[in-house]
């Protein structure tokens, strides 16, 4: 109510409010809630830029005067909220800020500050509360029910068991860290590619016209593996143009994520397979035309094969 009536002066007068302690510590207290929501308490300067710029946008009267953004003393003043707000809960038990606190890390394999990797959603450390009325127990019954759906391929209720047993696979990554192997018999689910598949699929052209659109020496790269689609336009070839485009446009080597071998070195290439942390392999037979049918195409980890497929994608 005090910041709609203040909007309303700034817009007739443009007077700026002067907000108290308390309305400043409100504002800051309900912007760091929403963050969480969004990157798990660590949000970065150009996120902090846009949270700060879309509260003056609704709420001219907070706009600062004598500032070039209009914003700079509220960005200022969320970052360090975002630290209170961290520290906060993390005294009352949140796993997310507990398990990448420097406090909790061995003295013998502590790192320093600036080598600890701030976890976000889909990175390797994001470690998230369990859901409102569930916990430990009733996800690992979720879990074992998964199991079943599995093997029916019932893809829309893996999806919804998936969804809902997020924060139950996540605390097993970070907290067991267990080997492939085990953590594919808990979780064979996320080894289904049925649901990536399905999304490429459906931006598949509007992935092409960014691709194509790169420029520099990425973008004559990118336009030669694009131009594979040209002569062989089927869906196998649109998937695996994309992705090996779309690894170069990310900055990423596609040879280091899809390596090829010949079928006539079985013995050269299970060696170096044993080598390789994480890869997708394809073994095709000599003189293999290039829509031609790979005779072996799987994903390997840490050595092992953890996904056949029928052909890159």
């Amino acid at each position: 109510m005090q910041l709609s009536n203040a909007n309303q002066v700034f817009l007739s007068e443009g007077k700026r409010l002067n907000p108290s302690s308390k309305v400043r510590s409100d504002i800051l207290q309900a912007l760091a809630s929403e963050i969480m929501k969004y990157t798990a308490g660590y949000p970065t300067s150009a996120q902090l830029d846009d949270v700060a710029e879309a509260l003056i946008i609704k709420h001219p009267c907070l706009k600062e005067q004598g500032s070039v953004t209009g914003y700079y003393c509220w960005k200022i003043s969320l970052k360090y909220k975002m630290g209170n707000y961290r520290t906060k809960l993390r005294s009352l038990g949140c796993p997310e800020m507990s398990i990448n606190s420097m406090k909790n890390r061995k003295t013998g394999n502590s790192l320093s500050p600036n080598q600890v990797k701030k976890p976000r959603r889909a990175e390797v450390n994001f470690y998230p509360h369990y859901p409102a009325g569930e916990d430990r127990e009733s996800l690992e019954k979720e879990r074992v029910e998964l199991l079943s759906d599995v093997k029916k391929r019932n893809h829309q209720v893996i999806k919804e068991k998936m969804e809902k047993t997020f924060a139950h696979w996540r605390h097993d990554v970070v907290q067991d860290m267990p080997f492939i192997a085990e953590f594919k018999s808990r979780w064979p689910a996320l080894f289904m590619a049925h649901e990536f598949m399905s999304q490429l699929d459906h931006y598949s052209d509007k992935l092409a016209t960014v691709l194509r659109k790169k420029g520099g020496a990425p973008g004559n790269k990118i336009k030669k593996i694009m131009a594979v689609i040209d002569q062989y336009d089927s869906i196998e070839t649109r998937r695996a143009c994309s992705l090996q485009a779309l690894a170069l446009y990310l900055k990423e080597d596609p040879e280091e994520l899809v390596k090829e071998y010949r079928s006539e070195n079985p013995d050269e290439t299970r060696r170096d397979l044993d080598e390789t942390i994480i890869g997708i392999y394809v073994i095709k037979h000599p003189g293999a035309d290039v829509d031609q049918l790979p005779e072996d195409v799987g994903i390997i980890v840490e050595g092992m094969q953890v996904q056949e497929l029928n052909h890159i994608t």
